[in-house]
């Protein structure tokens, strides 16, 4: 039971965190940049948050989920303002003073972290899917064990590392063949993507608000 609640976990993790998101494009535009380890970290800020949130849906904290469903509208507001300013960032960064900062010790990865939590945060979605994953394979929140529940948030964070890990991992293989030239054009592309999807996020709201 308590391996299958773990295997289970992992493959939450793996679903929550595999679609080619926001996070996602700045974990392959950071590890292109900055290396590596910058893109795993920035990929260890989702975990962290879809961690909480599997969390939170597991032990069934009725009174976190509802108003979190309550104030979803500005969450995702809060979140497409965070993916524009992202963008608009990335869209005028200097790759050269980004790449002497790396070389220099002067880059932190923690600051990488904190920024894809705060944007993983903003999506309210993501607790929904743990509600709904745990219905859909008969574990009603609020009703499992306390150990079971530790089991299957454990198996998020490796799920959701993991392809992190790998994520980071493979792009980084083709980091050394990349040109700065080349980095220029790929923040600039990535810096118009997420603002697009930011502008988009935020447009929704008020679509469906309108509908």
């Amino acid at each position: 039971m308590i391996i299958e609640l773990f295997l289970k976990g992992i493959l939450a993790g793996w679903l929550v965190s595999i679609p080619l998101g926001p996070v996602g494009v700045l974990c392959i535009q950071r590890t292109i940049n900055k290396g590596r380890l910058a893109g795993f970290f920035s990929g260890l800020g989702a975990t962290f948050a879809d961690t909480f949130f599997a969390l939170i849906a597991g032990l069934g904290i009725t009174f976190i989920v509802k108003f979190i469903e309550e104030k979803q509208v500005y969450f995702q507001i809060l979140g497409g303002i965070i993916v524009v300013a992202i963008g608009i960032n990335l869209f005028i960064a200097n790759p050269v003073k980004q790449y002497k900062m790396v070389r220099r010790g002067k880059h932190t990865v923690f600051r990488d972290l904190i920024s894809v939590f705060f944007l993983t945060f903003s999506n309210p979605l993501t607790i929904l899917f743990f509600i709904a994953y745990f219905a859909g394979i008969n574990l009603a929140s609020g009703t499992m064990e306390v150990e079971h529940v530790g089991m299957m948030v454990v198996g998020v964070a490796a799920g959701s590392a993991s392809w992190w890990f790998l994520l980071s991992g493979t792009v980084s293989l083709f980091r050394n063949r990349v040109r700065l030239k080349n980095i220029w054009w790929i923040n600039k592309v990535t810096g118009v993507l997420l603002f697009v999807i930011g502008l988009g996020v935020i447009a929704s709201v008020f679509i469906v608000r309108n509908t």
